[in-house]
């Protein structure tokens, strides 16, 4: 085999491992954005209606469903060879997690702040970093619309209407998993 030859198979081999993750990750997309979208329609219900705030301690209950949906969905999924592409997508989403939580921790029991602002912008950087390493247009464009117009609209809207926010977020994450599922079937 020539160098050539064996580039060209690194290569096909590389692009074949990160289709596979896009395949297997829009699930997650999807998942996720359902829950979000779910998640946020509620607690803002609750709120709205009972004009308690402390309604937001629900999000912490969000992990606790999501994360076993998550395993089930991915047991029945086909074994995606772990390759450095994966790892790293998992790590952006982990951090993004253990951000999320403790700057939701620390907003509720120690420092107040605009956390809604806080979480989109989290959101939007993790989606569109996502999308850069997978090189996928779409993802990177609902990050950026999701993290830039997030912040924009987290600073304007008061009160229960922030979590409107996190509806149009899990929407967006919810249709980039519809957009990477068909386009990698």
């Amino acid at each position: 085999m020539t160098a050539q030859e064996s580039l060209a198979l690194i290569s096909e081999t590389m692009n074949n491992c990160r289709r596979a993750i896009l395949r297997n990750n829009s699930k997650g997309f999807f998942l996720w954005g359902i829950l979000l979208t779910v998640f946020s329609l509620v607690i803002y219900f609750l709120w709205h209606t009972t004009g308690s705030p402390n309604w937001n301690l629900l999000w912490f209950a969000m992990p606790l469903i999501g994360y076993p949906l998550a395993a089930l969905a991915y047991k029945k999924k086909d074994a995606v060879p772990q390759n450095e592409v994966g790892r790293m997508l998992g790590q952006i989403w982990a951090v993004f997690g253990v951000f999320s939580i403790s700057i939701s921790a620390l907003a509720v029991f120690a420092v107040p702040m605009n956390i809604t602002l806080m979480i989109v912008v989290l959101l939007g950087i993790a989606e569109c970093i996502s999308g850069v390493v997978l090189r996928n247009w779409p993802i990177i464009v609902c990050g950026a619309i999701l993290g830039i117009g997030g912040a924009v609209a987290a600073v304007l809207l008061k009160s229960e209407a922030q979590l409107l926010l996190f509806t149009l977020g899990g929407v967006l994450l919810a249709v980039t998993g519809l957009i990477v599922k068909s386009q990698y079937r």
